[in-house]
């Protein structure tokens, strides 16, 4: 700090010699001050400070800077003690408090409506002047052009076009329409990414936007029926909320221990691997190993499988086209019922546990979780081989004569090797012969195991027309298997004909050995 000035003193001899400096400015001089005696109250005093610190400053600065006219009112250092200068700012604060609520009214009332009003006019100060607000208060979606947004076109009147003269352009310019379609392109579902296509002036042509428009609609109905299948339907491996219910169910009443994995996947099942635990002291035992087949509740790979149960008078009066639920169920109920016809008559099978809904339980064919191998995949020497021929005819004879039952999809895929003898599985879709298409599906099963052995060097084994007189005991005398077909029609219509006259499952087939036992009534 600058010493204050006082009066001048008289410079010594010895510094005469050298520059004379006023003491008031010589920094190396001694200011002669006149001690003023006070008590400790008043050196403590804050207005005694004040005074001092005054009158240094008018000591060191002399000259005063004129104060610009008119009340100063947003300093940090503004003097309050004048009443009006207070009631200045008390009414600038209200002003601007006012403006603001201004500023909210007219977004909510205009909203993303078209056309807008304004309450300029009513504003008490003006945006420029209204510099000292703070961040809260202004808001760049509350003024009228947000310089981060773009300008989305302007819509035409209802005479359908703007300007005059050879400037005239309609509604249906090319141009204006471009940039109509991409700002209809926000319209589209949060998921559909569009871009950013108002800033970057993007036009598009009205084909590429209904095309557009089409592919966003039918996304948006895609992903809306993806995620009803999830939730209603079996989805990948066959297990979804309701049927993992019921496993866990069985897992819970102690029916089964653990279940250990997949065995394996087709197009209307999948095969789990369990271990077998209780049902009580009285009920049957179960095995130490089950499979676990569950049936997929959709029928998009095999909709064609309606006719091997439509038809079959068992099912003919449940069967609703419309539930595939419903059907699966009776498909998984109808193999629990062909399993125990099999059982019955001795025919190696899986044996049935019990059956909740579309899930069965069955014995495993195999051992320590590894699945018995098909036949088509097993290895078997010219003895064994034809001793699994000899096996297959003759539980296609038990299955014909004594099961009353066609397997309908039988092959080398749905008959397995295991200890030293063939067994049957899969038949979900086996039918009684007097089905509509029973013969005809015998037929198929006779070529599909005629071939399978003849290509494995069974000479033994007959032909696909040999195989279906020995199996079903009719006698054809047709030359060609055209012929042999075409009888076999005529006489699946002569039976359904019958049927329908007489409310009845009655053969009329001829055949020399004993067929089939007594059909049962409708």
């Amino acid at each position: 700090m600058e010493p204050v000035g006082v009066a001048a003193v008289a410079p010594s001899a010895e510094a005469s010699q050298g520059p004379v400096w006023p003491q008031s400015k010589c920094p190396w001089g001694a200011p002669k001050t006149t001690t003023i005696s006070c008590s400790l109250a008043d050196v403590m005093s804050e207005q005694l400070a004040k005074e001092l610190q005054l009158e240094e400053e008018n000591t060191a600065f002399p000259e005063v800077v004129s104060v610009v006219e008119g009340p100063f009112i947003t300093g940090e250092n503004t003097d309050t003690s004048s009443d009006l200068m207070l009631a200045q700012m008390l009414q600038m604060e209200f002003d601007r408090e006012y403006d603001a609520q201004l500023r909210r009214e007219e977004k909510k009332f205009n909203g993303d409506s078209k056309v807008s009003i304004s309450f300029e006019n009513y504003r008490m100060v003006h945006p420029f002047e209204d510099s000292d607000s703070s961040e809260d208060e202004v808001d760049w979606q509350d003024t009228r052009h947000d310089p981060y947004r773009a300008d989305k076109p302007t819509t035409t009147p209802k005479k359908g076009f703007i300007g005059k003269g050879k400037d005239i352009t309609t509604k249906h310019d090319e141009v204006v329409c471009g940039r109509k379609n991409t700002a209809r392109m926000e319209n589209f579902a949060p998921e559909f990414q569009v871009g950013d296509g108002i800033g970057m002036d993007l036009k598009l042509s009205n084909h590429v936007f209904n095309a557009l428009k089409q592919h966003a609609y039918s996304e948006e109905r895609r992903s809306a029926k993806l995620h009803e299948k999830k939730e209603h339907s079996t989805a990948e491996k066959a297990v979804d909320p309701k049927t993992r219910l019921l496993l866990y169910k069985m897992v819970n009443s102690g029916m089964l221990e653990t279940i250990t994995g997949c065995i394996s996947t087709g197009k209307e099942s999948v095969v789990f691997h369990a271990n077998g635990g209780s049902l009580g002291d009285d009920a049957k035992p179960v095995p130490s190993e089950c499979a676990i087949k569950v049936f997929k509740t959709t029928l998009n790979e095999f909709k064609n499988r309606d006719k091997y149960i439509k038809d079959d008078y068992r099912f003919k009066d449940r069967f609703s086209k419309l539930n595939p639920r419903k059907i699966i169920r009776m498909w998984a109920e109808k193999e629990m019922h062909n399993l125990t016809r099999m059982r019955k008559a001795g025919i190696p099978c899986p044996q049935v546990v019990t059956l909740k809904k579309h899930v069965l339980v069955m014995s495993f064919i195999g051992q320590d979780q590894v699945p018995a191998p098909k036949l088509k995949e097993v290895k078997l020497n010219s003895e064994d081989m034809k001793k699994a021929y000899y096996q297959v005819l003759h539980m296609m004879q038990q299955l014909y004569k004594e099961c009353s039952l066609v397997h309908a999809d039988l092959s080398e895929y749905n008959m397995l090797w295991h200890g030293g003898q063939v067994w049957l599985i899969d038949v979900s879709q086996s039918v009684e012969p007097t089905h509509p298409h029973g013969l005809e599906f015998l037929f198929r099963d006779c070529r599909n195991v005629s071939q399978f052995f003849q290509k494995n060097g069974v000479s033994e084994a007959l032909s696909d027309r040999e195989l279906f007189s020995a199996v079903s005991g009719l006698n054809f005398t047709a030359d060609n298997e055209a012929d042999f077909l075409a009888e076999i029609e005529a006489l699946e219509k002569i039976n359904e004909d019958h049927v329908q006259n007489h409310g009845k499952k009655v053969s009329s087939f001829s055949n020399d050995n004993e067929g089939p036992p007594a059909f049962y009534n409708k």
